[in-house]
């Protein structure tokens, strides 16, 4: 072997400062099937079960790549090791060893079949992205999706993870073995439901039977998941390199921050993943609202303001004391006192927890890529917030000003003839070109906007008055630090 190349054989090589796994690889046979082995299962999920496997070595995992054998092709060579960068002011390297194997379902389907159907799986995770659960816009299966198609007529091997599932549950249910978990780790709201509900409805069409028994044993926990992980780049692979003295053919980098919450429902043994940092709740909804309205509307909040005063990153923006300032505000007094308190969610530190996130100069987190989709996204975001603080007969001010600036955001883009990134492209261009600088009137016209903006907000008096006010204040770019 190749001493150049990182492999258990050189663990021995790297330098004190790499974190190296501290459990005896392959004692068991893994406790975990993981399908979609990219850059954020292994730069999230797998941490914490290396972490944990140090204690419990029953865990370990075998990942299953449905199509590509990238993973697979790059890792076999490693001993399945790889390298976890960790974007921080303080930099760390660790080397990751909870792979037991990566198996491509295209090239070997037995193999696949035979993980599932081991006695000793007991917990099963996706990260497919929402693509891969083939889902019409009832939130069902799309039985006219191609891969869907497929495995509902085909005797041969299933080609969508859906598919996959169904088999390892036929094939557990005429083995005598109980049902296993199946944990969706992409960020779909509801992810355990819509699961749940597409695996139960391909099993209904092709054995009602074996659906009814899914039905009854198996589980599918809501999660959330959270941590930025930008894509592998050559500048990576260089510090990576640098850092071990050996190569590593797919490294993976992820801010320091992660978070995993999972619904404390599981069909059998459930892995004490609670010792490494995992929180098991009875409310993933919780932490999903809290993520949605203390993360995403504070980052929109970042992305239309900055832009509006000039900043390029959410690093830049944050190190502004007014712009800080500004978000802090918005975050305790705004959008905090919306938020019904939960168990084990402290909302207090989960808002520091995001600022220091946002601070972070290790990630260069571009303003213009979270101002993409803001009609999708701003209703979600903030404007639930402020429906809540409307109810509550609280003030509004601090809460239109990011939605004001978004007005600004595409009335400056459609005077430059810039490009606007958002399903909506045509029809904002056209509101932002008729935009005068009347602030009522502009603002009329973005109300419009029935996609974006709901009847009872729109007739709402108090609303239109503070966004008229808030879009006034925004008008002159060197004023904006002041509304602030």
């Amino acid at each position: 072997m190749n001493r150049s190349q990182l492999s258990r054989q050189n663990l021995s090589l790297l330098p004190a400062s790499v974190r190296r796994p501290h459990h005896d690889h392959g004692r068991h046979a893994p406790g975990l099937v993981h399908f979609g082995p990219g850059a954020f299962f292994r730069a999230h999920q797998a941490a914490y079960v290396d972490d944990l496997l140090a204690h419990d070595p029953r865990w370990g995992i075998a990942a299953v790549a449905l199509r590509s054998s990238g993973v697979r092709d790059a890792l076999a060579a490693q001993d399945w090791l790889y390298t976890l960068a960790l974007m921080d002011e303080q930099p760390q390297t660790r080397v990751i060893g909870a792979l037991a194997g990566v198996t491509s379902a295209r090239d070997d389907a037995a193999t696949v079949r035979a993980l599932l159907a081991a006695p000793t799986t007991h917990v099963v995770t996706l990260t497919v992205t929402e693509k891969g659960y083939c889902l019409a816009p009832d939130g069902g299966l799309d039985t006219r999706h191609p891969d869907i198609e497929h495995d509902l007529q085909s005797t041969a091997e299933p080609v969508s993870v859906i598919g996959w599932l169904v088999e390892g549950f036929r094939l557990r249910r005429a083995a005598g073995l109980p049902a296993f978990t199946v944990i969706s780790c992409d960020n779909l709201v509801a992810n355990g439901h819509k699961l749940r509900r597409a695996v139960v409805e391909l099993a209904r069409a092709k054995n009602p039977a074996l659906a009814d028994w899914i039905e009854g044993e198996a589980r599918f926990p809501c999660t959330m998941v959270d941590s930025i992980t930008p894509a592998t780049d050559d500048a990576l692979r260089a510090r990576v390199t640098n850092a071990l003295g050996l190569e590593d053919a797919w490294p993976v980098q992820r801010e320091a921050f992660s978070q995993w919450v999972i619904e404390d429902c599981f069909a059998g043994p459930r892995p004490p993943l609670d010792q490494v940092g995992v929180t098991f709740t009875a409310d993933v909804g919780a932490y999903e609202r809290a993520k949605l309205r203390l993360l995403n509307g504070p980052h929109s909040a970042l992305a239309y303001i900055g832009l509006l005063i000039g900043h390029e990153t959410v690093a830049d923006a944050m190190a502004d004391p007014v712009v800080s300032g500004f978000v802090t505000r918005l975050m305790r007094e705004d959008i905090a006192p919306t938020l019904t308190p939960t168990p084990g969610l402290d909302l207090e530190a989960y808002g520091e927890a995001v600022r220091r996130r946002f601070r972070n100069p290790a990630i260069r987190h571009m303003l213009s890529q979270i101002a993409w989709d803001g009609s999708q996204k701003l209703p979600y975001r903030l404007l639930g917030t402020i429906q809540d603080r409307l109810a509550a007969g609280t003030l509004i001010d601090r809460l239109v000003l990011p939605i004001a600036a978004w007005m600004h955001f595409i009335r400056r883009r459609s005077r430059e003839n810039a490009t606007i990134v958002d399903p909506l492209a045509e029809r904002l261009a056209g509101i932002g070109r008729a935009c005068t600088g009347t602030a009522r009137e502009d603002v009329d016209r973005f109300l419009a906007l029935d996609a974006v903006f709901p009847p009872g907000l729109v007739s709402n008096t108090r609303f239109r008055a503070a966004l008229t006010w808030g879009y006034a204040a925004l008008e002159v770019p060197q004023a904006v630090l002041g509304s602030l």
